[in-house]
């Protein structure tokens, strides 16, 4: 999730004040999408498996770089 500006080829959402923007393309693959604020975070959740296990988001196992 990142700050972005509105493009021809998104879609938007408002939802209690927030306003999500998706492109088209990546939102037919993803759907359904389910956005959560945590209190410190979001938790987004679609249909797209991302492969977190291999993921170094967070991590910092050796299979990424923590820092870019």
């Amino acid at each position: 999730m990142a700050l972005d500006e509105l493009k021809d080829n998104d879609n938007v959402f408002d939802v209690n004040g927030f306003q999500f923007v998706m492109e088209k393309e990546f939102y037919e693959k993803a759907q359904p999408v389910k956005v959560d604020f945590l209190g410190y975070g979001f938790k987004i959740d679609s249909s797209i498996d991302f492969g977190a296990s291999e993921s170094a988001c967070g991590s910092c196992s050796t299979s990424g770089n923590c820092s870019d």
